[in-house]
């Protein structure tokens, strides 16, 4: 059952929804039995509506299609979900909300770092696990007791851009990020691994959230002596910057991270984001993947459910919402109940689930449990997704 509010005006179809659900969920003999609360809180609306519009559709889709099986433990799912808007304070407020009043029995949510981050000292104090829909190490390094992330981090987008980088034979590198709270740890994390990769970073420029224009800063990498260019972001600035990097005359091999990995950034781009090459899940390239990899029947079977149900292209972002949704159910039904620490402790002792961003392998020093070859290294040609062999 489905309960989704948000707390915007501009979003009247989720309160609509939660009085849909909260009337169906008391009636009959639906109440009889408490139902499992999965609680969430995503940026439906506003700047980062890229992640969580589909995040939610994810979440919507699955816990129906769970309760139309049985639910799980024999209750019923209830989604409460909240639209933070991409503002770290409203997550907050809404997290604290799901702890306290919602009572809810794990959060499945955080689209952004920086809302993520704003949630995980409540988690934290309250015992409450946590499964983040965000990219940056920071989440889950240092480990934290109540804290988990499905997305590859923004350190080993680094490290997987890098390897290409050698396997190119380009030794530097100028990078070029965002001002937001996923931009600055993944310039953090390249410029901390470039050395191990024996990858010189010869430009360092920065953009603000609402620039509209970077080719002052492409025009100075254009005279570094660069021989590739990284762009470590999300939104809409990436596109803009891959526009200007055209404008500008640069032909350089041109990276974005993971924080891009949907078909909105190549509609944004248009032909300018031809060769453009970025570090993804095989969910966007399902398709293509072989017959014996075994992500296949999950990226396939995810993505059929997902474009059959909402006519829309899949992106990353919903999986990592499919990911922590199965995370969550797996470890309820590992744990024989809803009591937070053994939820805590099952999900901490995942091993070999396969999921649409890899296979996950977590333990008490590890909360994300994937490593480099959960990534595939994907270039963008005729307006498309190909698998860079």
């Amino acid at each position: 059952m489905r309960q989704i509010t948000n707390g915007r005006a501009s979003a009247r179809r989720f309160a609509l929804a939660a009085l849909a659900a909260a009337g169906a969920f008391f009636t009959g003999t639906a109440a009889a039995q408490e139902a499992i609360r999965i609680g969430a809180f995503l940026s439906v609306t506003g700047p980062a509506a890229f992640l969580g519009d589909p995040e939610l559709k994810t979440l919507e889709l699955y816990v129906d299609r769970f309760n139309a099986e049985g639910g799980v433990l024999g209750r019923k799912l209830q989604l409460v979900a909240y639209d933070d808007g991409g503002d770290a304070e409203k997550a907050r407020t809404f997290a604290k909300r799901l702890i306290e009043q919602d009572k809810v029995d794990i959060i499945v949510g955080g689209s952004t770092t920086g809302t993520t981050m704003a949630a995980v000292p409540l988690a934290e104090q309250a015992g409450t696990p946590f499964v983040s829909l965000a990219g940056a190490v920071v989440i889950v390094e240092p480990v934290k007791k109540w804290v988990f992330k499905t997305p590859h981090t923004d350190r080993m987008a680094c490290e997987k851009i890098f390897v290409d980088m050698q396997s190119r034979k380009l030794a530097k590198a100028a990078l070029i990020s965002g001002s937001g709270g996923f931009d600055k740890s993944m310039r953090a994390e390249c410029l901390k691994v470039a050395p191990k990769y024996a990858i010189e970073v010869v430009a360092d420029e920065t953009y603000g959230a609402t620039d509209t224009d970077m080719t002052a800063q492409l025009t100075k990498i254009k005279g570094s002596g660069a021989q590739a260019v990284l762009n470590a972001g999300f939104g809409q600035g990436p596109a803009i910057v891959t526009r200007n990097y055209r404008q500008v005359g640069l032909a350089l091999p041109l990276y974005q991270s993971h924080g891009v990995a949907s078909r909105e950034y190549i509609k944004l781009s248009g032909p300018a984001a031809e060769g453009v090459r970025l570090p993804a899940a095989a969910l966007l390239v399902s398709e293509l993947l072989a017959g014996e990899d075994p992500q296949k029947p999950v990226v396939v079977n995810y993505r059929k459910g997902y474009e059959d149900k909402f006519k829309a292209d899949v992106s990353t972002f919903g999986g990592h919402a499919y990911d922590g949704l199965m995370l969550a159910v797996q470890a309820i039904k590992k744990a024989g109940s809803t009591d937070k620490a053994k939820v805590r402790d099952a999900l901490e002792a995942t091993k070999n689930y396969v999921g649409t961003g890899g296979v996950v392998n977590m333990s008490a020093t590890d909360h994300m449990g994937l490593d480099l070859t959960a990534f595939r290294m994907l270039e963008i040609k005729d307006g498309n997704w190909s698998l860079v062999k």
